[in-house]
């Protein structure tokens, strides 16, 4: 049986209606997520790379966009369970570099920064806030980990209403299994797919 064809009798895959208004979300573009001797690797700064001129086209469009980064006190008292499985998380503090979004991607004013301490750009941030208060109901995703942190931010994005889109030569991972499986995943259940260069498809 082909893979694909359980979603296809159980009707997954559907697509995804164009929102009225989309926001970029770029999740943890940040140079621990783009070394490999960090937390990077694999496809992360190809995909981080790709992701400039899809920032220009957000920009010449005037719409909302918003930068994350993993923030945690330099004590260490914020940080959760999350950062038993993965302590070197913990050393991404406001004042590292690491934790710093890449100079190429640099946000710009008027342009959101969310900190977080979770894998979701959602998940105890305002950033739904900042999204309603922009009028938005759709975010194209981009960033890294494809797996980690940008599916939770996918997921937590349709359960809070948004149409998802991932821009799927925009989201790295350190290893190329995660990754696949992960874009199939989300596919079917989560968001729609497009590649940067099929951008316009996604704009109202």
């Amino acid at each position: 049986m082909d893979e694909t064809e359980i979603y296809r009798k159980q009707r997954m895959g559907g697509a995804i209606e164009i929102g009225r208004r989309t926001a970029l979300v770029l999740v943890d573009f940040v140079n621990g997520f783009i070394d490999p001797d960090i937390f990077g690797g694999g496809n992360t700064l190809e995909a981080a790379e790709a992701t400039v001129p899809l920032l220009d086209a957000f920009r010449s469009r005037g719409l909302p966009i918003v930068f994350t980064r993993i923030v945690y006190a330099d004590d260490g008292s914020d940080a959760g369970i999350w950062c038993e499985k993965a302590p070197r998380l913990r050393e991404l503090t406001e004042d590292n570099p690491a934790s710093h979004v890449v100079h190429f991607l640099k946000p710009r004013d008027g342009e959101f920064i969310v900190r977080k301490t979770q894998p979701s750009a959602f998940f105890d941030t305002n950033l739904g806030s900042i999204l309603r208060a922009k009028q938005v109901d759709a975010v194209a995703v981009v960033g890294a980990t494809t797996s980690g942190c940008v599916r939770a931010t996918v997921v937590d994005a349709i359960s809070s209403n948004f149409r998802p889109t991932v821009i799927s030569d925009c989201v790295g991972d350190r290893a190329q299994g995660p990754h696949d499986a992960s874009l199939f995943d989300m596919q079917q259940k989560y968001a729609n797919l497009v590649t940067a260069s099929q951008i316009d498809s996604i704009f109202a």
